[in-house]
């Protein structure tokens, strides 16, 4: 697949590029262009970013910083078996844990929520940061909501995480994901309170929970190319109208000369 030329490789991440020094230097600056090419598309267009990574991996199967990218751009693009393999192979070579939340996520994705909640009770999520036992904690309740017990999944993300006012980077999916759970059973006043508080948190705006709010309010947004139709619509209703208007005025006076 064609890397645009300003791509060099070197806009990778430091522990990838020591990873890659294990290969031969052109092969590695041939896997870090196409590991930035899956970084950078993965979000916009991740069936590109899936066919990047599948070009990386035929180049450095070995390498787990390789596999860890093909999972997720496989997980992107919903080919849950797919990722799963690739993350469970990343995590042989590492021996890490980062992925254990994502790997549950995929056993969702593969229809198999009860594997994810024995996931979320397994050893590896207390050797987990912060960062991933929230993310751990939002795929159990995902995975709760999955196996249609609402009120567990409420439950699950009831933690002292989410009642803490400080605003970390998970705050927001946080608050939202408990706030979707709350309207799921029916608790819309709460709901209301927890969207405000996800909007709160999101610094960037990359959740929908001002439009929740709205739907929430009975807010109705129009289409203003929609109003400039009707705009349109009453300008030329009006035109015509006046057009008649000189018609009938016309024949009056042609009646009126012939007298």
């Amino acid at each position: 697949m064609p890397i645009p030329p300003e791509v060099t490789g070197e806009e990778i991440d430091p522990d990838v590029r020591q990873e890659l020094m294990s290969l031969p230097k052109g092969l590695a600056d041939d896997v870090a262009r196409n590991l930035v090419m899956v970084a950078q598309l993965i979000d916009e267009d991740p069936e590109k970013a899936y066919g990047y990574s599948r070009v990386a991996l035929r180049l450095a199967s070995r390498v787990a910083a390789v596999r860890e990218a093909a999972g997720f751009a496989a997980y992107a693009t919903q080919k849950y078996a797919e990722a799963l393999a690739e993350f469970r192979a990343a995590r042989r070579m590492t021996g890490g844990v980062e992925l254990w939340p994502v790997m549950a996520d995929c056993e969702r994705g593969l229809g198999r929520p009860e594997r994810a909640l024995a996931m979320a009770g397994e050893p590896e999520v207390q050797k987990l940061d912060k960062a991933g036992q929230v993310e751990m904690r939002l795929v159990a309740a995902g995975a709760r909501r999955d196996m249609g017990q609402l009120d567990a999944a409420i439950v699950t993300l009831q933690s002292p995480e989410l009642a803490s006012n400080a605003n970390h980077p998970w705050t927001a999916r946080l608050r939202y994901a408990y706030a979707d759970a709350l309207l799921a059973a029916g608790r819309e006043s709460e709901a209301r309170e927890w969207f405000a508080k996800a909007l709160e948190a999101d610094k960037d705006g990359s959740m929908d929970a001002s439009d929740r709010l709205a739907e929430l309010d009975g807010v109705e947004f129009v289409d203003a190319f929609d109003e400039e139709d009707d705009e349109d619509g009453e300008e030329s209703g009006a035109s015509d109208s006046l057009d008649e208007g000189t018609d009938e005025d016309d024949d009056e006076a042609e009646d009126a000369d012939k007298a």
